[in-house]
């Protein structure tokens, strides 16, 4: 008995939309089926089958309609694709049967038709497919095995390759028939010679896979969608690319600054070509949203899913998990009141090793948990539990993936941790008169302010929310406030070129969107950045200055010195703290008074970018590397501090000391007066 291989079924479909090379990328559902069966090994030709198919939106493009001769009449008394399927499955068996044969195999012209067409709409629909639809033999392909000084495959016709090895063109005029034809008489002619035929495989299931930042990937094979919805899965991804082969632990999902999903995904593909082909399926649909899909590149892939994590490595080790992420959890919660919690209905993979908790660098709980599960029923009892009592919190539940593993853990494991904050050394300090980089304070309305920036932003989005602007802004003309916790505040002042290009700004940004929120822009003066800067407000009642009568005068505070941006700023941020290598200190004969405690500019406190745009700054009540311009008068009353004295810095103390307390503390040291414009954050010691 001949093998399958020697048995083909010539097979051609059409949409109500777009076909040839563009098949299936409008979206559109398949209306025509035609089909033959050769015999290679007889030479045998069956008859040729053709099958309307009736589509769930009766609707034709006027291209489909030339192309296929066909209108919305002749499909209305149609049958659907799930009997179309059932007809061609019971057509073809009994075909073969009559032959001796027992199997077949698919031969198409292109894969458009299996990979972009058929099986797309049978996972939309949740029609289970024959098996013969998983796998098929490109004609195409074939012939330019054969045929290698022929065009690329890209380039090849029916008529071009009939022509090619001497075979007249076909005389039948309707669509389909007129395919299947040619491709028949081209498998009699390529492939009735005794060789293998590579057939081409279309994968059934996705695997989830640990990805190691080392491994090499292709650019050529990853893409980013967007507009996914939230509680997307890697197999929700992978079923609205079904078709195409994902390689194994090719699904990323991207989170937010929150560790939440943001609706993004980088997915890889086991080649080019079905990189391609997922290309065209920009602005398809997932459900009642419509997926954009993009090219990424390998790094960005490995950025999302790579890791280096033995921990990791082997709490994924397992094949064929179902992962689910547990969010919200009690931070004294352990691995026995987990597994109660999830209860017997759904059993962890290997008891407490199935479970895997997020933890900061220091070994504090996060609160996160991912949890294997050996098959779908048992996640599925998992997931009911979703948002029920665990202690006194409610526990998330929802589907995860293995990169997504290990993109939590990257994000916990790089975060900045305040309790690993250095103490501040006791060391002279240096006076400076004139301020080095924030501008003199001025009238002149050649800044604008910027209010309500999303938490998340960073300098890329404000540089990116200015657009063509952005060639306007000065060097270190980005000033970023933050909040006494060290955090961003919403607000963000910058320095443009002269104040014409300001109100341009002004006119042109004002309540545009970032990131789904709208930015007010108001064009401002020096002055009034600089008193916002040093702690005073900004807004429709005016310019209030800062709290204290001389803030200029007070040396920055602990978080201003040693400062400690969260995880949602840039990384690039995430430096040694100050004071690490101050100014020798200068003599300056000035009248006693209040003092100017002056920190050095660092360089790494300023973004390394194109234009050097930024530093940050905290507010209230002045930047590290900076020192607001003192008032007049109280630039005369200025004065140095004595030659001899240090600083030294005190963490810890309850929120109700004051100075007296802080003297009480030091009795017996001699401490300089002016402590009490410290405000028992830092206290000079004279004479040690």
């Amino acid at each position: 008995m001949a093998s399958h291989s020697d048995t083909l079924v010539v097979f051609f479909g059409a949409t109500a939309g777009a076909n040839g090379g563009k098949l299936g990328s409008d979206e559109r559902e398949i209306i025509l089926l035609v089909w033959q069966i050769v015999d290679l090994h007889e030479k045998k030709v069956g008859k040729l089958h053709r099958c309307l198919v009736k589509p769930d939106t009766l609707e034709l493009t006027d291209q489909c309609k030339e192309d296929t001769g066909l209108t919305a009449e002749d499909l209305v008394e149609a049958e659907p694709l799930d009997k179309v399927l059932q007809q061609f499955q019971q057509s073809v068996s009994s075909e073969v049967k009559c032959l001796g044969r027992n199997s077949f195999t698919l031969c198409v012209d292109s894969p458009h038709v299996i990979r972009q067409a058929l099986h797309p709409e049978a996972s939309k629909k949740n029609l289970v497919l024959p098996e013969c639809f998983f796998s098929f033999v490109d004609v195409k392909k074939e012939f330019h095995k054969c045929c290698p000084n022929a065009s690329p495959v890209q380039k090849l016709t029916f008529t071009s390759m009939l022509e090619y090895v001497g075979l007249p063109a076909v005389s039948e005029q309707s669509m389909g028939e007129m395919e299947v034809s040619s491709m028949v008489q081209l498998t009699l002619q390529i492939l009735a010679e005794p060789y293998s035929k590579q057939t081409y495989v279309v994968n059934v299931f996705f695997l989830s896979s640990f990805s190691s930042k080392t491994e090499p990937v292709d650019s050529e094979t990853v893409i980013r969608a967007r507009g996914l919805p939230w509680q997307s899965s890697d197999q929700d991804i992978a079923r609205f690319f079904k078709g195409l082969s994902i390689a194994k632990g090719g699904v990323a999902l991207c989170l937010n600054a929150q560790g939440r999903r943001n609706g993004e995904a980088l997915v890889r593909f086991i080649s080019s070509e079905h990189r391609d082909l997922a290309l065209e399926r920009h602005k398809h649909h997932m459900g009642s949203r419509y997926i954009e899909v993009y090219k990424a590149t390998g790094e960005e892939f490995l950025k999302i899913a790579g890791g280096t994590s033995n921990e990791v490595a082997q709490f994924l080790s397992k094949e064929n998990q179902v992962i689910i992420r547990m969010r919200g959890l009690p931070f004294t919660a352990t691995p026995q009141e987990v597994l109660s919690f999830l209860g017997s209905e759904s059993p962890v993979t290997d008891g407490g090793e199935g479970l895997l908790f997020v933890k900061y660098p220091d070994g504090r709980p996060t609160g996160d948990a991912f949890v294997l599960f050996s098959c779908e029923e048992y996640a599925q009892n998992a997931l009911k539990r979703h948002k029920q009592i665990l202690g006194k919190r409610y526990i998330e539940l929802f589907r995860s993936t293995a990169a997504e593993v290990q993109q939590v853990l990257n994000r916990y494991m790089s975060a900045p941790l305040i309790s690993t904050l250095p103490p501040s050394p006791m060391m002279p300090v240096s006076v400076l008169t004139t301020p080095p980089y924030l501008p003199a304070a001025s009238s002149t309305r050649d800044c604008v302010r910027l209010r309500g920036l999303p938490y998340t932003a960073g300098i890329e989005d404000i540089l990116e929310f200015m657009g063509e602007h952005t060639v306007d802004i000065k060097p270190h003309g980005v000033h970023m406030v933050l909040n006494q916790q060290g955090r961003p505040s919403g607000d963000a002042f910058i320095q443009m070129k002269s104040p014409d290009k300001s109100f341009m700004v002004a006119q042109k940004c004002h309540k545009k969107t970032m990131k789904d929120r709208y930015v007010e822009v108001f064009q401002c003066s020096t002055e009034e950045m600089s008193i916002v800067l040093m702690g005073g407000t900004l807004n429709r009642s005016g310019l209030s200055p800062p709290p204290c009568k001389l803030p200029c005068l007070s040396p920055p505070t602990a978080y201003a010195a040693f400062p400690t941006p969260p995880s949602i700023l840039s990384e690039a941020l995430y430096q040694p703290p100050l004071l690490a290598a101050p100014r020798p200190h200068q003599t300056i004969t000035h009248s006693p008074a209040h003092t100017l405690a002056y920190y050095p500019p660092q360089p790494h406190m300023y973004m390394n970018m194109n234009m050097n745009y930024t530093a940050y700054y905290p507010s209230p009540p002045v930047s590290p590397s900076t020192v607001a311009q003192p008032h007049p008068a109280a630039a005369a009353a200025s004065s140095v501090l004595p030659q001899h004295g240090a600083l030294v810095r005190m963490q810890g103390l309850p929120y109700n000391t004051g100075v007296k307390d802080i003297l009480s503390f030091f009795q017996g040291y001699q401490v300089s007066t002016c402590c009490t414009e410290i405000k028992a954050l830092k206290v000079l010691f004279v004479g040690m």
